[in-house]
């Protein structure tokens, strides 16, 4: 069973740019579409989305006017990630979003990176950075994350950043259950990067 509904969550806004010691975590905006589209296009980054990859720079676009839009009604929202030594790069996109999961709204923390900055840790510093941000600026009690049970690597950035296990959600007909990870701000936190 799941708990705690973002109705009654207090928030405030993030700045339109954060930074972690490697990474630029920035507000998107129309121009990152292309790179949206080349990332979350690929069959590769979308081996365990049972949606699979967009079809079309449509989806992108609709994509991207939500979460443009997001951040406008709620002051947060998915970052356009870079590295700092190259900040005109595009490595991925992430952050903290609003998501149903089923028909309860949570704090959602999701992450989806181009194949070639996989395994340099970048993941795990957004996902501290968007942690300590929604706890300590945002003022959320609590921050869920769903992995399908074969993304192993996703599962361990969640768990390195001690989110723990909260159940499953069957939100995939006709397939095994997500995972449901959570982190509530009175849990110990472990030291990132």
């Amino acid at each position: 069973m799941l708990n705690s509904s973002y109705a009654n969550e207090p928030h405030a806004a993030l700045p339109d740019i954060a930074e972690t010691p490697r990474l630029i975590l920035r507000r998107p905006g129309v121009a990152d579409t292309a790179r949206l589209f080349n990332i979350c296009g690929d069959p590769q980054t979308n081996l365990y989305n049972p949606a699979g990859p967009y079809p079309d720079i449509q989806k992108a676009e609709a994509v991207m006017a939500a979460w443009m839009s997001h951040w406008e009604q709620r002051g947060f929202g998915q970052w356009a990630i870079s590295r700092k030594e190259d900040p005109g790069e595009v490595l991925g996109f992430g952050g903290l979003a609003v998501l149903n999961y089923l028909d309860q709204p949570r704090i959602n923390l999701g992450f989806r990176f181009a194949t070639t900055a996989w395994g340099k840790g970048y993941a795990t510093e957004m996902a501290s950075q968007a942690l300590e941000l929604a706890f300590q600026r945002l003022a959320f009690s609590i921050v869920h994350a769903k992995v399908r049970p074969a993304n192993l690597a996703s599962i361990t950035v969640l768990e390195r950043i001690g989110m723990q296990r909260d159940g499953t959600i069957d939100d995939v007909p006709g397939q095994e259950p997500s995972l449901v990870y959570q982190m509530r701000r009175d849990y110990p936190r472990l030291p990132c990067c």
